[in-house]
């Protein structure tokens, strides 16, 4: 870990880079061999499989150990664990084996059943303004992971309701742009990427600690035309408004689309233009707040890759109310000039949207 290309929270990017690295090499692993008695349903109606609680519990861990007067924001809990002794049973295999993985602090070591229940549990902190604590996405886009396309491990660490450090790791992603269509099937054997406030964003091989440091232009090149990063599921953002802000845009080429943070990291290495994410609420769907664990790391690397991430009015993300981004509706992220353009389309957009329900 010495060729880290920043000096700023130096221990914690080296311990966050380390545990997530073991996470994506835990989740591909298991992404792989993946079998339907992996995978429940929770209590909202959405999956989680022994990825992502192993990944979970692999990374807070790390964090219990090093950083014990931290706390910790994850996306999971020991709910649906606790009362499936196999799914229990393989989270606590899969987790010991993953210390068996990467160089670094822990490898070997073996933890009990009860230190890993209480690893995932520790995740339950409710965040604010301050003090510092992590949050933890282990598998983000876990429908792109059963489907065996994209995902990502996601780890951030914000301080005083400011996101000082990100990484996000996507296992399937590769150095080559990816392909633009309906779905984005994985395409690479995997990077990882890290930004530090204040210190820029960087980028590297999963199996390679050879950094490139990223830069998102202000608006995309004549060359790359302006294409739209968006999530797969049409529940989690709505197309059609969408669609209308495209339009307004003289976008000409289909959306890349696919699950989790890895939008975030294609966007920041140049590939799109815009991650726009709409809410549902406006063409009909459910209201929904998103998630701190879902844009924490992703918002800090636009940011240190030169470019803006904001909600879908301009509104500064705020990270300091606590899970959730309640402060904010939707997301909206692309290069500074770009990202003015983009949102004065939204306001249109959603503008014409209202109307025509009049």
């Amino acid at each position: 870990m010495s060729s880290l290309p920043f000096t700023k929270l130096a221990a914690e990017a080296e311990l966050a880079i380390l545990s997530v690295l073991r996470g994506c090499s835990l989740t591909k692993n298991v992404q792989d061999t993946l079998v339907s008695k992996d995978t429940v349903i929770k209590k909202d109606k959405s999956p989680v499989t022994v990825a992502d609680l192993s990944a979970q519990a692999l990374i807070s861990l790390h964090l219990l150990a090093h950083f014990p007067k931290d706390e910790i924001i994850g996306e999971e809990d020991t709910g649906e664990l606790r009362a499936n002794a196999p799914l229990r049973e393989k989270v606590v295999d899969l987790v010991n084996a993953g210390f068996g993985r990467e160089e670094g602090w822990g490898k070997g070591k073996t933890f009990s059943e009860d230190e890993i229940l209480t690893a995932i549990d520790a995740g339950s902190a409710t965040g604010g303004a301050s003090g510092r604590f992590w949050t933890i996405d282990p598998v983000d886009g876990t429908s792109g992971f059963i489907r065996h396309q994209q995902f990502a491990v996601c780890l951030a660490l914000i301080v005083d309701g400011a996101v000082e450090l990100g990484v996000i790791g996507c296992p399937n992603l590769g150095p080559e742009p990816a392909a633009i269509g309906e779905e984005v099937v994985p395409n690479g054997k995997g990077v990882l990427m890290v930004a530090v406030r204040g210190e820029g964003s960087w980028s590297r091989p999963l199996d390679s600690a050879n950094y490139t440091k990223l830069t998102l232009p202000p608006s995309p090149p004549a060359s790359n035309p302006l294409t739209f990063l968006e999530s797969v599921e049409a529940g989690h953002s709505a197309h059609g408004i969408q669609q209308r802000i495209g339009a307004l845009l003289g976008v000409q080429r289909p959306s890349l689309r696919m699950d989790s943070q890895a939008k975030y990291a294609c966007l920041a290495r140049g590939e799109g233009g815009v991650y726009l994410r709409i809410p549902t609420k406006y063409s009909g769907g459910k209201d929904y707040q998103e998630k701190i664990w879902d844009h924490a790391s992703g918002a800090l690397l636009i940011a240190e890759s030169g470019g803006v991430c904001s909600d879908m009015w301009g509104k500064p993300l705020d990270f300091s109310v606590g899970r959730t981004l309640k402060g904010n509706e939707g997301i909206v992220a692309a290069g500074k000039d770009m990202h003015t353009r983009a949102v004065e389309a939204v306001k249109q957009a959603v503008e014409e949207a209202q109307k025509s329900k009049i």
